[in-house]
């Protein structure tokens, strides 16, 4: 309805109905989609508000349709390289039919003998997130100490599985005791804690590392940065994958510990997963073995139809969603 200030609410979205017609215009090469699915993402929040520099983001114009992540069946295609029938994940809008005018951002589904709707997770974004920023970026050892905040969201709940598939040691952060129990029992993480619980997250941490952290990936930024800076050993690794509890905010939360960067000789990199999307296909071949021998395991919280997206986005952050939000649009 309008550019968000603070945490989204419900009320800052709603969901409009308007007649359209299901055909591709004669002579363009645009794809006609279905929607099935879609996800509910940090960045559509971001994109939400008023961004006053434009750069990885642009501001979504207000009464505009939000963009998503999207699974779908091709209706109606000009391009050559989709057809009638064809499924697809890729930038779609939070709707229930989206015309694709940009081809390049749809991919075809490989193999529909998983659920669709990991192509929204552990098989999408947040899984090609999970699995570059970790081995590209954290350039794991066997046996290695890692901490993942924001562990049970959609990219930390993999980063940590992924981690436990090398033998690392590994500690995840939390919001509720339930998301804690998820991770140590479902997901196989070593150990997690509640950080709503922890007055003082250095201490925290050194209850869990006490000969520190080798690698950190960092989903949430703010305070819990600075703690992790004091834990670090030595030719230690921080990646940068998003800062949560930085986007509601106009003024920053700023860095004190920054020397330990120096001193421990620490290697710290932010990535931006939309430059590694010709991975897909090497991470595909990666991750479908581990899912269908049962040693990933995705987390989902499914709500159902278009009219459950604006309680969505406000659940991803006040803490109600139990793993990777998937919006079932429509069952066919």
């Amino acid at each position: 309805k309008h550019h968000i200030n603070g945490l989204p609410k419900e009320s800052d979205l709603h969901v409009t109905t308007e007649t359209v017609v299901l055909k591709v215009p004669q002579g363009s090469n645009t794809v006609l989609v279905k929607v099935l699915y879609l996800s509910i993402e940090p960045y559509q929040y971001i994109r939400s508000r008023k961004i006053e520099n434009p750069g990885v983001f642009s501001s979504y114009p207000p009464g505009s349709v939000i963009t998503s992540y999207g699974v779908g069946r091709v209706l109606n295609s000009g391009h050559p390289g989709y057809k009638k029938g064809d499924l697809v994940w890729g930038t779609t809008g939070c709707e229930e039919y989206s015309l694709i005018t940009e081809p390049e951002t749809l991919f075809k589904i490989p193999d529909t003998d998983v659920p669709l709707s990991y192509y929204l997770g552990v098989l999408g974004m947040p899984g090609l997130t999970a699995y570059v920023g970790f081995y590209d970026f954290c350039a794991p050892k066997k046996g290695e100490n890692v901490f993942i905040s924001s562990a049970f969201g959609a990219v930390g709940q993999l980063v940590g599985q992924l981690a436990k598939l090398m033998r690392c040691y590994v500690v995840g952060s939390a919001g509720s005791k339930e998301k804690v129990d998820l991770l140590k029992n479902k997901l196989g993480f070593d150990d997690a804690f509640n950080y709503k619980e922890e007055k003082n997250l250095g201490e925290a941490l050194k209850r869990y590392f006490p000969e520190g952290i080798d690698i950190f990936f960092d989903n949430v930024g703010g305070k819990i940065i600075d703690a992790v800076l004091l834990n670090m050993r030595l030719h230690g690794r921080i990646a940068l994958c998003g800062m949560v509890s930085q986007y509601p905010l106009d003024d920053p939360e700023g860095i004190k510990n920054l020397m330990c960067i120096i001193y421990q000789r620490l290697r710290v990199e932010g990535f931006v997963v939309f430059d590694c999307f010709h991975l897909f296909p090497k991470f595909w071949d990666f991750m479908l073995p581990y899912i269908r021998e049962g040693k990933i395991a995705c987390v989902e919280d499914i709500a159902e139809g278009l009219d459950s997206c604006p309680a969505a986005l406000e659940g991803l952050f006040t803490g109600r969603n139990l793993g990777k939000k998937v919006i079932i649009v429509s069952q066919e």
